[in-house]
């Protein structure tokens, strides 16, 4: 079997890092994973999702809150990263015997950074992918062990996109880790000069610019949903837009109208979009006809 010690925090890493167990070809003697954190409305603490599954298998966990002078209390054949969430010193990465290797969901070097999958559906890409590469001590600079594409669907959304991707990564990090261990594969150096870099997005990125398009407005609810979500400010009221789609209504730029219980909103270059589900702030998320009937004084 191949050791390993696992570096990851969110949902996407917990499916690799339990696939990883299934496969019965790795031994994971520690997995490392971020602090337990306050979370949602009540702020409880919560368990990181690969905590979770690490417990589940009676893993060794280490939660150190950095790994500024972290020591890694043992050392494995490969150290396998997965949406982490923090930069891992060289010092960390050269204790692998053969590789640091990282799960990165885009086609590298394109998106680096910490939003992958939110980004290339903002920026109406057309495909993206999984790629399996060497860690170094720059962000997603290493080089490339294996890739594969997928393609974009015009209405895929984050949840959709993200299960895609998710469906492909654990057999092509499985393999290009089994091979590579063995010698079968050569690494190739990424094009540094075609990098892109993509930041972590908060809620403010949400804000609808109705400047847009309503393509460039939908490809931002594709990337942007479920969280944080895009919303607008209109008539003194705050409203999340839950579920969008293109329209052929012709409304003017930055306006809400119904039509036989249908909304519209006015986008730029004589678009709009139909705004489907939508939530008042501090009300419970409504489909169109009811936000209609219910606020016809917000229009």
């Amino acid at each position: 079997m191949i050791s390993v010690v696992y570096f990851g925090t969110h949902h996407f890493s917990a499916h690799i890092l339990e696939s990883l167990i299934d496969s019965k070809l790795f031994d994971i003697k520690l997995v490392v994973t971020q602090p337990d954190r306050p979370a949602g409305r009540k702020k409880e603490i919560q368990k990181s999702p690969v905590k979770i599954i690490a417990q589940k298998y009676n893993l060794k966990i280490e939660q150190p809150e950095t790994l500024k002078n972290y020591i890694l209390p043992t050392a494995a054949d490969l150290n396998i990263t997965c949406q982490y969430g923090l930069i891992i010193p060289k010092v960390i990465l050269d204790t692998a015997k053969h590789a640091s290797i990282n799960v990165h969901t885009s086609l590298l070097p394109k998106y680096r950074g910490a939003s992958p999958i939110q980004s290339a559906l903002i920026n109406g890409e057309k495909e993206t992918g999984i790629t399996v590469m060497l860690m170094d001590e720059k962000m997603d600079h290493g080089d490339i062990l294996k890739q594969q594409k997928i393609t974009i669907d015009s209405d895929d959304t984050f949840v959709e996109l993200n299960n895609k991707l998710l469906a492909i990564a654990p057999d092509l990090l499985i393999k290009t880790a089994s091979d590579y261990v063995e010698g079968k594969i050569t690494s190739q150096t990424q094009l540094h000069d075609e990098a892109t870099f993509c930041k972590e997005f908060t809620r403010d990125d949400g804000k609808i610019d109705w400047d847009k398009t309503s393509e460039q407005i939908y490809n931002l609810y594709r990337g942007l949903t479920p969280w944080p979500g895009i919303w607008t400010e209109y008539n003194g009221q705050r409203l999340k837009l839950l579920e969008v789609k293109p329209a052929h209504e012709k409304v003017k730029q930055g306006k809400l109208i119904s039509q036989q219980d249908k909304l519209f909103a006015g986008c730029a270059q004589n678009t709009s979009i139909e705004i489907i589900k939508i939530q008042l702030e501090g009300k419970n998320p409504m489909q169109a006809k009811e936000f209609i009937n219910g606020f016809k004084n917000i229009l």
